[in-house]
């Protein structure tokens, strides 16, 4: 028999299967993230500078029958919208190859809206056009028509061109969560301010409902003499490039070592903070905020599990490219590829640092009045920041593994130990005794103190 089947995909299989995996807050952040690449095409050439989202913002609006967000972030180029932007899975890999963004494979927007809700509308004023294209129930039930429609819009006039997205007939759990009986509203804040924190900083601005999003930023305690010194409370620091990823890593303490009380607070359940832990970052993106388990070297390779006594202990990596698909982050954008061979190998130095700062940790258990004397105002700053700081004699080279880079590893103050005493009292033969007296005295008749405090030094040499 000769002829052709049906092998045409069928809607809802992309429906459920995009987002059965996600949740959505993390939807709604892959929204998010499409706003930041737009201001990042607008400002590609400027990215290097400390401010270059000024002026930049994106608005999210929900309650319990919708939810919008809107920026003014560029607009989606007709081209684009009609090659690639409402497709499901982008069809190259070359779009935004001059832009590091985090996105590679063009299924962010699509995965969000089938999250949210049946029915959507995008209106987006671009350079080229201003058009809305609209995702109907009934155009998700036909498996036969896969076009959508795309409809020329009044031209916007405001300065700044955008993209505003609106779903209603919202999922039945979606609403639920977006009722006020949930803290999901605070919760989606929360993430907003640790995961954008980077970009935030930057110069954009995030509303959530109406309130602007306040970011929580990357801080460690040290001085500039330690910096310039190599000695003193300093971060340990790495920087390095593999195959045109670049790498910047720093580890150390954000705040002073915690008192027993807080230690206490925290083994209760009342954690005096949060931030403790890793916080990798990829393109200005944060993808995982204080990880405080083996992902991120906790508990393994002599690295400590951790524990509330290393809840001064916070790091950062930053991974920077234009080729997203060569950084360690999964599809969602809120993981970190933990079998990548990049990673793997900048996991090496994570390690290296934590240990410095939870041997120091263990090293100054006990409060004193030298412990607290070591204490000192963070800095809010990031990796690249602390770097322009240490002069080029405090940096060593590191040439292990498959990336080549160079390394800050200061030499941590440690307190003095006051050694106690005890005597040793026992017998032995004297002709044993005389005996030893000959091998390490040449005399039979040392003194039984000196021949047994000279076995006690040279049983410690071997051990």
């Amino acid at each position: 028999m000769a002829g052709k089947i049906n092998a045409h995909p069928a809607k809802r299989f992309f429906v459920e299967m995009l987002t059965r995996d996600i949740e959505l807050k993390d939807s709604i952040l892959d929204l998010l993230d499409n706003c930041v690449d737009g201001a990042m095409r607008e400002k590609k050439d400027e990215l290097a500078s400390d401010q270059p989202y000024v002026g930049f913002k994106a608005e999210i609006t929900f309650g319990k029958d919708f939810f919008s967000i809107i920026d003014n972030c560029g607009g989606i180029p007709q081209s684009v919208a009609l090659e690639r932007a409402f497709r499901l899975g982008r069809p190259d890999r070359d779009t935004d190859s001059d832009v590091p963004t985090v996105g590679v494979y063009g299924i962010g927007m699509k995965r969000a809206i089938f999250k949210l809700g049946r029915s959507s509308v995008i209106e987006t004023h671009a350079n080229d056009a201003s058009y809305k294209v609209v995702i109907s129930p009934e155009w998700l039930a036909d498996d036969d028509d896969w076009d959508l429609p795309i409809e020329e819009v009044a031209e916007s006039s405001l300065e700044r061109r955008g993209t505003s997205l609106r779903v209603e007939d919202l999922d039945e759990g979606v609403s639920r969560l977006f009722s006020d009986q949930t803290g999901f509203v605070d919760d989606l804040k929360k993430s907003i301010a640790a995961y954008y924190g980077n970009i935030i900083t930057k110069g954009f601005n995030v509303f959530v409902n109406g309130e602007e999003i306040v970011p929580q930023t990357s801080s460690f305690i040290y001085n500039q003499n330690a910096l310039t010194t190599g000695n003193g409370i300093a971060p340990y620091v790495y920087s390095g490039v593999y195959k045109g990823v670049e790498i910047a890593l720093a580890v150390g303490f954000y705040r002073d070592l915690p008192t027993d009380e807080e230690e206490e607070e925290s083994l209760a359940g009342r954690p005096s903070t949060e931030k403790a832990g890793w916080t990798l970052i990829c393109n200005d993106r944060v993808v995982l905020y204080a990880d405080k388990t083996r992902v991120t070297g906790w508990g393994e390779a002599g690295v400590p599990q951790y524990h509330t006594q290393f809840v001064s202990i916070a790091g950062v990596v930053t991974f920077k490219c234009n080729d997203a698909s060569l950084l360690p982050v999964t599809t969602t954008k809120r993981g970190i590829d933990g079998n990548s061979d990049l990673y793997l190998a900048v996991k090496e130095f994570m390690r290296e640092g934590t240990k410095i700062f939870t041997a120091f940790t263990n090293k100054w258990k006990r409060p004193s009045k030298e412990r607290a004397e070591l204490s000192q105002s963070a800095v809010s700053t990031s990796p690249a920041g602390i770097m322009s700081s240490i002069p080029d004699n405090q940096w060593t080279t590191d040439q292990r593994g498959v990336i080549k880079g160079k390394k800050f590893k200061p030499k941590l103050p440690m307190p003095v130990v006051n050694q106690e005493h005890r005597f040793l009292r026992f017998s032995r033969p004297i002709q044993d005794i005389k005996a030893l007296g000959i091998h390490f005295f040449d005399d039979e008749d040392a003194l039984p103190g000196d021949v047994g405090a000279k076995c006690f030094d040279e049983a410690l040499k071997r051990i």
